[in-house]
């Protein structure tokens, strides 16, 4: 069962709503289509950019594997400088802060198109779950792809924008597609978890050995990464407004995928060693930088 926060002044129709087990898509899908007017009108900068003028739209394809994949896009009235491609991180939707973000950079005259990773916001797949993080960046490539042949988007110039896992994921479709992107800008990318998140060696080794046997299950040793990515109480008040966000410990399977990426994609930052950089803070993982890669 999901453990949200009781929110003051709603009914306790839309709690039970919330308090559902989030495990299944469709009480994912229940929960942001109750709550979405709350949660658009809390009192945050980013949602404030006015929506007058710009071209919303949501949508639900499935994709090679079976699997009903949702997504968004926002384009200003006239035709887009360029098309914008979000990556969200783990744990997150496209239907919270993404939102205000999209806004903003389409007011500014790019297109925005954003997509739910399967098991994760309004997209299928059981919550929170990935069984292969390779085949997750194929789902990101297939999906965008296919966004790319859309008449009003066909020849734009296309820039992939990641953050926190996103970050790793958008690194990895430009490593696959190269020649199919002007560029990304990662915001906090995981390149690397912290050496404070990682279980001892043995604990691990035990894990990779349970893992081959309850995949699914949530039993890594570590603290909800949503919580320990926000330290300030008012953004962490902000945060539990993103209800279909994933807020348990990570699963067993999910939890090797990530560790194995990030090993991964640390011999890949060598080649983008030239890349302009600039530091932000982060809490989570040790690369806390914005990259522009060209």
């Amino acid at each position: 069962m999901g453990n949200q926060k009781k929110f003051p002044g709603i009914s306790e129709v839309l709690q039970n709503i919330l308090d559902a087990d989030m495990d299944n898509v469709d009480a994912r899908r229940r929960a942001r289509e109750a709550f979405k007017d709350i949660q658009l009108s809390i009192d945050h900068i980013l949602f404030k950019v006015p929506r007058a003028g710009l071209k919303m739209e949501e949508s639900y394809e499935v994709n090679s594997g079976g699997l009903e994949i949702f997504s968004k896009s926002w384009l200003p009235e006239t035709r887009p400088k360029a098309v914008v491609y979000f990556c969200h991180g783990y744990g997150d939707t496209c239907t919270f802060l993404v939102e205000g973000i999209a806004r903003k950079l389409a007011s500014f005259g790019y297109g925005v198109v954003a997509m739910d990773y399967p098991g994760f916001g309004l997209s299928e797949g059981l919550h929170g779950y990935i069984p292969s993080f390779d085949k997750l960046v194929d789902d990101v490539i297939e999906h965008y792809s296919k966004v790319k042949e859309k008449l009003e988007l066909h020849d734009l110039p296309s820039f992939l924008f990641g953050e926190s896992m996103g970050g790793a994921i958008a690194l990895k479709v430009h490593q696959k597609q190269p020649n199919a992107w002007n560029g990304a800008v990662l915001v906090a990318p995981m390149c690397k978890i912290a050496d404070n998140m990682v279980p001892p060696w043995l604990v691990t080794q035990i894990l990779i050995g349970v893992a081959k046997f309850l995949p699914t299950q949530k039993l890594v040793p570590t603290q909800d990464l949503g919580e320990l990515a926000v330290r300030d109480a008012k953004k962490k008040e902000l945060t539990a407004y993103n209800i279909i966000s994933y807020k348990h410990k990570p699963r067993l399977r999910t939890a090797l995928e990530l560790l194995n990426a990030t090993q991964e994609i640390e011999s890949l930052l060598e080649k983008y060693s030239s890349c302009s950089m600039v530091r932000i803070y982060c809490p989570v993982f040790v690369f806390n930088e914005v990259l522009i890669v060209s």
